[in-house]
């Protein structure tokens, strides 16, 4: 299961205990302090990882907690520091303080990380503190999170439900998204890696269908509109043969509204425009009065026949180099 956002507690670990210890024997005429300092608690770490794809982990785990230091003993001891508790996230997690709204860090990069919560101080030992001085530890730093994933992907695809971009990305890609011809089949985002050659591949994302007013909450809604913010190119799937009763220009001006409503930096990301279902009949003639209207260029495929897609993937891979350049 796909899930995008959680909300968990973390406390970090309390500082172990000073000891307060004096020892005095037949040489000396006072007594001497001994006590050692109590070891530091452990740090809550989030890190990012790779291998993880979603926050579903989070669902049912939403407290961790740190160890706390060792307490200092006798003879000059330092406590022992406790282990950091490490929380690994997928890449693309932000990270905000639930209680102040203060983003904390967004971890982009497998192996990014930072510390969350501090662990506490141990406190003195009698032979580091003075006389009335307080050797009491410091408790560990406890917080609400919240963590919002968004997807990192080279291709986003966008586009009406029953559009095809489930059809699409099963095709070009080992991912197995569910497929059925009723709207609002794919209700999670899907993620796949396309091998273009040996040197050559590139990750790819099927948002789940927009329709009007998505960026509004409307139907899916603008939960899944964020995970086309970090996709470097957008693959625009238009349903050509206007199944359902639809009118293929009416789409293509509804899809390109709501990016342009939800953020100005979307809508000016890198486009390809996909007319799908061209083993249709009806398909042909719509595409005519599509190019007269929309007097941009669009690549014909059918995706449930596999047909267009090789045309199709050297336009992706050729918008994937110019933009990364």
């Amino acid at each position: 299961m796909f899930i995008d956002s959680a909300k968990i507690n973390v406390k970090a670990g309390s500082g172990g205990g000073g000891c307060r210890s004096f020892y005095k024997d037949k040489y000396s005429r006072y007594k001497k302090a001994d006590g050692g300092d109590g070891g530091k608690g452990g740090d809550i770490i989030i890190r990012a990882e790779n291998d993880f794809l979603t926050l579903y982990d989070f669902t049912y785990r939403r407290h961790f907690t740190a160890q706390a230091g060792a307490h200092g003993s006798s003879n000059r001891k330092k406590g022992q520091d406790a282990e950091d508790k490490i929380i690994l996230v997928p890449c693309g997690t932000i990270v905000t303080d639930a209680q102040t709204g203060c983003r904390l860090r967004e971890l982009l990069e497998d192996g990014n990380q930072f510390i969350a919560a501090q662990g506490g101080s141990g406190g003195k030992g009698s032979v580091h503190a003075k006389e009335d001085e307080d050797l009491q530890a410091l408790p560990g730093e406890e917080k609400e999170l919240l963590l919002d994933l968004k997807l990192i992907a080279d291709i986003g695809l966008v586009g009406f439900p029953n559009s095809g971009k489930s059809t699409l990305i099963s095709k070009v890609s080992r991912a197995h998204p569910k497929i059925a011809s009723y709207p609002f089949t794919t209700k999670e985002p899907v993620l796949g890696v396309v091998s273009f050659d040996e040197d050559t591949s590139f990750s790819i994302a099927d948002i789940p269908g927009l329709i009007k007013d998505s960026h509004l909450g409307r139907g899916l809604g603008d939960r899944f509109l964020r995970h086309v913010e970090r996709t470097k190119v957008l693959v625009h799937l238009i349903d050509m043969a206007g199944l359902d009763a639809r009118d293929p220009i009416d789409d293509y001006r509804t899809i390109n509204d709501e990016l342009k409503f939800y953020s100005g930096e979307v809508f000016k990301k890198p486009r390809i425009l996909v007319a799908n279902k061209m083993d249709l009949p009806q398909a042909k003639e719509n595409l005519e009065n599509f190019q007269k209207t929309v007097k941009k260029k669009i690549i014909p495929i059918s995706a449930k026949e596999s047909q267009g897609l090789k045309e199709l993937l050297h336009a992706i891979k050729k918008k994937l180099y110019t933009h990364s350049r």
